[in-house]
């Protein structure tokens, strides 16, 4: 039993200052498996006071502190990185093997991503008689879901510091342990006090009162797209920079080749990976119409292969976060047969035997695009295979989404994957499974704003400056 019932605040270990506790619960056994506080208005402003106190200090730092800072938080985050997976598995479900494989290995990516780009970032730039500075925004509201708990924290967090910022961390109720061994972590790596503080507790009452604090100059905030709106609605008042990333339906097109079939099951089995809780998820499938009896047995082997089990054990998908999020997936899974999609996998209910924790089927589905398992976010292992015509057919299904947050081309000709890409509506496409961290992250359309990951995440927490008649006039 775990038992993390103090926040961090202005560097060190403190008791809210109303007590108030919740049971987290495994998805896998749906047991009590640990204990939090959950943080009040008044905690939120004590961290603020302490952000804002340490921020004098910190936004006037040197790039060599905060290089140095980095790299000591990437040694204690590799120290103790067996901890933070095993973490990851007991709070959201995610097998060992991903939650101390790339749940883990991507937290640490981005800080030693946001490490490199500081050592070559330019703060200052003159340009003519003009210089131009990047200078940190200031206090910064960081919250983050439960689905990539180290990915979504971490990407936050790294250029924040890299950039002279201080923060506030609201990590997500359903999934706080390994949030708390970060604090740790971080505190352990030598951060000034008050430059990280993290307060646990629930989204309606911490991140609403970093989104209306008036000494709150930022919002970063990662999760659904109703949340994301109401956080702009309550920062509007303070004209804080809101950051935002939020759901997807994203579409993957296969091309029209021979590796069709292949690339057909890899993307079915991309889409089961962490339970299918991935915002960037491809879960509309776009297959030649042509084919799509081949198409559909490819897609069926693939689901079927995928194993479901406890997530210490050897299995490829563990459960979902938790029984609400059971119900919606099998809501929509009803939903789909109800308007006539063809399931070709999984279907309604937990797997075969297994007769506890909150584990869904592996689940295909032929349908059409104007479905409502086409058109709205699930967030759980439930693909939607849809054919098309030609590659403009594809990309016309493709673009017509409310969201716009990730893509996927996979095919033989990496010419015409180029040029499908260039036509998707959506803030980052990976074409034939490839993958870097300095690509930028974001959202077109209702899937956000701003954008994470390398340099383009630096944007994100500072202001420019323009100092008029630095130089003489030439």
């Amino acid at each position: 039993m775990r038992n993390y019932t103090q926040f961090y605040i202005d560097g060190a270990f403190v008791d809210p200052i109303t007590p108030k506790t919740a049971e987290v619960i495994n998805p896998a056994t749906e047991a009590v498996s640990g204990t939090i506080s959950l943080g009040s208005e008044a905690d939120v402003d004590k961290a603020v006071a302490a952000a804002r106190r340490a921020f004098a200090s910190w936004s006037v730092s040197t790039v060599a502190e905060r290089i140095d800072l980095l790299g000591a938080i990437l040694a204690e985050y590799e120290r103790r990185e067996r901890e933070l997976g095993e973490a990851v598995t007991e709070e959201m479900g995610a097998p060992l093997s991903l939650g101390c494989g790339f749940h883990t290995l991507l937290g640490k990516g981005h800080i030693g991503t946001a490490l490199e780009v500081l050592k070559t970032y330019k703060f200052e730039e003159e340009r003519g008689v003009t210089m131009i500075r990047k200078e940190p925004i200031g206090v910064c509201g960081l919250i983050t879901p439960w689905n990539w708990p180290m990915n979504q924290t971490c990407v936050k967090i790294a250029p924040a510091l890299a950039t002279g910022c201080t923060m506030i961390l609201k990590p997500p109720q359903l999934a706080p342990y390994s949030a708390q061994i970060l604090a740790e972590i971080l505190h352990t790596a030598g951060v000034p006090a008050g430059v990280f503080n993290m307060i646990q507790g629930a989204g309606s009452v911490i991140g609403a009162a970093l989104s209306r604090h008036k000494d709150v100059d930022m919002i970063s905030f990662t999760g659904s797209e109703p949340v994301g709106v109401q956080i702009q609605k309550d920062a509007a008042d303070t004209v804080k920079r809101v950051g935002l990333e939020l759901g997807g339906k994203s579409a993957w097109i296969v091309l029209d080749d021979a590796s069709m079939a292949a690339n057909v099951a890899g993307a079915t089995g991309g889409m089961m990976g962490n339970s299918g809780q991935t915002c960037s998820a491809g879960s509309r499938l776009l297959v030649p119409a042509a084919r799509m009896e081949e198409a559909i047995a490819a897609a069926a082997g693939a689901a079927n292969g995928v194993t479901v089990g406890d997530p210490t054990g050897n299995f490829a998908m563990g459960p979902v976060v938790s029984k609400s999020q059971y119900n919606i997936i099998q809501d929509y899974i009803t939903k789909g047969i109800d308007e006539g999609a063809t399931l070709i996998a999984g279907g309604p209910g937990r797997p075969e035997g297994i007769d506890k924790g909150w584990f869904v089927r592996p689940t295909v589905f032929v349908g059409n695009n104007d479905m409502v398992i086409a058109r709205e976010e699930i967030f759980g292992p439930v693909l939607v295979m849809i054919g098309y015509d030609d590659l403009d057919h594809a990309v016309e299904i493709a673009n017509d989404s409310d969201f716009g947050l990730g893509g996927y081309v996979s095919g033989e000709d990496l010419t015409v994957a180029r040029d499908v890409s260039k036509r998707m509506r959506t803030g980052a496409i990976w074409v034939n499974g490839g993958f870097d961290f300095n690509a930028p992250f974001g959202g077109y359309k209702r899937s956000g704003n701003g954008r994470e990951w390398g340099v383009e995440g630096f944007a994100e927490y500072v202001e420019t400056k323009a100092i008029v008649g630095w130089n003489a006039a030439g």
